[in-house]
């Protein structure tokens, strides 16, 4: 469909039935802002008030789809190609919305995957910094222990669990 075409013919039609663009605006319960993206073919008007705007103007959805007047002997013939215009224009809407829909989940299953890469890699270095913590300190306590050996003492556990530094004595 050529919107330029049609928005054009929205003007004429308009002008035609004496209307200024806030005029037909306040008829259909829009912005007259509406009006002037229609008519510059920047915009085509939404499909819940084309009957009234057709009415509005003295136009049939036919004749505003094809942009131009249509005469009776011709007018099955457009409206079939209307009808298939407006089809093709619906079918490629969907494909761009089916497309947007599956960037928008590519991208926020990147943003998820990314911030669980960024846990797990917090995850990894906490578990190592604590393993060089157990590790030091289990030698730290191989150390004391040869210490305490050498120095002729032994820790001899107790009943409590705990345990009770004793001089070793040779017999």
């Amino acid at each position: 469909m050529d919107q330029v075409k049609i928005g054009k013919f929205i003007a004429e039609c308009r002008k035609n039935k004496n209307l200024t663009q806030f005029q037909l605006a306040e008829k259909l319960n829009i912005t007259d802002r509406a009006i002037s993206k229609w008519e510059t073919g920047k915009g085509m008007p939404d499909s819940s008030i084309m009957l009234e705007l057709c009415n509005e103007l003295g136009i049939s959805v036919n004749e505003l789809l094809s942009g131009e007047m249509i005469e009776m002997n011709d007018y099955d013939k457009i409206a079939e190609e209307n009808l298939l215009k407006l089809n093709k224009s619906n079918e490629h809407k969907k494909k761009t919305l089916i497309k947007f829909g599956i960037v928008i989940i590519v991208l926020v299953l990147v943003i998820i995957i990314g911030i669980m890469a960024y846990i797990l890699n917090n995850m990894i270095k906490i578990s190592k910094n604590n393993l060089n913590h157990v590790l030091n300190g289990a030698q730290e306590i191989y150390e004391m222990n040869r210490a305490i050996h050498n120095a002729g003492f032994e820790l001899e556990k107790q009943e409590d669990d705990s345990y009770l530094l004793v001089k070793k004595v040779d017999i």
